[in-house]
């Protein structure tokens, strides 16, 4: 009886046209990811009193808490940046991530009736979340160039850099979403493990610190995490006192982009068995 073998190119070139057909799908579908994208951001302010004003509010009183504990109590060095500056200017892109993922970790099974009822790319419900937080990242950038006026702060040239740092976040983010918004179908741990998680990746991301507080050795573990070189980079393009790090930006970017092809296939993998599932 004969067998039919399938070579490496074929395969390739099968995944190659499977990539490109979900890509194709995502620019069919972009219009749908505009009305996901919005209906998130009316869904979070919904029957909130305070609405947009809570893209200010958590990383403000993360701030106070941090100058009051880390930068006058414990004296935490901020290379000649006011304190609470040096911090909020991390908060306001952690924030948007820590919130991002939370959020799109569990976009699959909050609408398991959509995705059981009507076709549709499923890494628009990530992808919304991704996007809808940049209007509370954005609100939050607003508040920020207020405390630079009022510490008189300038930035210089490397300001050009910020769009590159901000692509970076959200592409990271959108990868690590992918992941978990996956993983959370089959395995409901998740969003119980996820905001430990979290909680443990601040204290590991330079927002309390500089990465030059840390001995040498710990800077080149703390280099494989994205988010240094995300949060690290900004504050250089914002204060001159601050050297650009190129080399944990090109690390920071080289794990997005593996996080990110990871998800993508992940997700792509696992997205025909989401309505069995969920």
């Amino acid at each position: 009886m004969a067998t039919i073998s399938h070579s490496p190119l074929q395969s390739d070139k099968a995944l190659g046209a499977m990539r490109f057909q979900w890509i194709s799908e995502f620019w069919h579908y972009r219009e749908l990811l505009y009305f996901l994208a919005w209906r998130e951001v009316k869904v979070r302010y919904k029957q909130a009193a305070l609405g947009a004003a809570w893209a200010i509010i958590q990383p403000l009183f993360t701030m106070i808490i941090f100058t009051l504990f880390f930068g006058r109590l414990a004296g935490l060095p901020s290379e000649d940046i006011p304190y609470p500056l040096f911090s909020f200017c991390a908060l306001v892109p952690w924030t948007y991530f820590a919130g991002t993922l939370g959020l799109a970790g569990n976009s699959l099974v909050s609408n398991a009736n959509l995705v059981t009822k009507v076709y549709f790319p499923r890494v628009l419900l990530p992808a919304a979340t991704v996007i809808s937080g940049m209007l509370d990242f954005l609100i939050g950038s607003l508040f920020l160039v207020l405390m630079m006026f009022y510490y008189h702060i300038k930035p210089g040239w490397p300001l050009v850099f910020v769009p590159m740092f901000v692509l970076n976040m959200m592409l990271l983010a959108l990868g690590i979403s992918m992941l978990l918004a996956a993983f959370n179908v089959r395995y409901r741990d998740v969003k119980y493990a996820l905001p430990f998680i979290i909680q443990i990746w601040l204290f590991v991301t330079p927002i309390i610190y500089p990465v030059t507080f840390l001995p040498a050795r710990y800077q080149r573990v703390l280099a494989f995490n994205p988010m240094a070189g995300i949060v690290e980079g900004l504050r250089a393009c914002l204060f001159s006192t601050h050297p650009m790090p190129w080399k944990l930006v090109g690390i920071s970017w080289s794990v997005t982009v593996v996080l990110l092809i990871l998800g993508a296939v992940y997700f792509r993998r696992t997205e025909k068995t989401f309505a069995d599932i969920v």
